[in-house]
């Protein structure tokens, strides 16, 4: 079984979109868990919730990482950024029997992507995110790096690459409002000397 998250209800048939890698994909995961993460897009809710307008493609927060054996794990970064990026938050997880892969390279544990259209099997409507998470969490099936136990030197080297996502998000304004406002710690104009 392969497994999708959408916000959208109702989907037949799965169909390639751009993501972060701008290539048309559709995403999948061989683990239902993996793909709990998608329900929300944390830049797109932060900015909507914030009344800022933007009419382009939302730059993706994939804010995880992977266990040596290959558990999901959800790093926190932020203050209560899991809470306020999935609570409250429904959506479906979208079933596929059979997928196509397009055998382009994605360096996620389980992942598979298809370049063609995928017929949908069952779909999984999740109440809640937030509550989804922590329950597969409980279940041993992912782990959650919390904003409290993020060492110095993984901030450190997060606030490095944030800098550098920042000076060539020109095309993204929402993900620079984003991280501007969610990390104020960070002196953005640095990145312009």
């Amino acid at each position: 079984m392969f497994y999708h998250a959408s916000s959208i209800e109702g989907i037949q048939c799965l169909e390639p979109r751009i993501s972060n890698h701008g290539i048309p994909l559709i995403y999948f995961s061989k683990k239902r868990e993996n793909t709990l993460v998608y329900l929300s897009n944390a830049i797109e809710k932060y900015c909507k919730e914030n009344n800022y307008s933007y009419d382009g493609i939302w730059q993706k927060w994939g804010s995880y990482g992977f266990e040596k054996d290959g558990r999901l794990r959800i790093e926190e970064y932020y203050p209560n950024a899991l809470l306020s990026t999935y609570k409250g938050v429904s959506g479906y997880i979208y079933r596929a029997e059979h997928v196509n892969d397009s055998g382009y390279e994605v360096s996620i544990p389980d992942a598979i992507t298809s370049n063609s259209s995928v017929l949908v099997s069952d779909v999984e409507f999740v109440v809640d995110a937030y509550e989804a998470i922590l329950q597969a969490e409980k279940q041993g099936l992912i782990t959650i790096l919390h904003y409290d136990d993020v060492s110095e030197n993984m901030r450190k080297r997060l606030y490095k690459m944030l800098k550098e996502e920042y000076k060539s998000a020109n095309e993204h304004p929402e993900y620079r409002f984003f991280l501007e406002k969610n990390f104020p710690e960070i002196d953005w104009r640095l990145n312009f000397q």
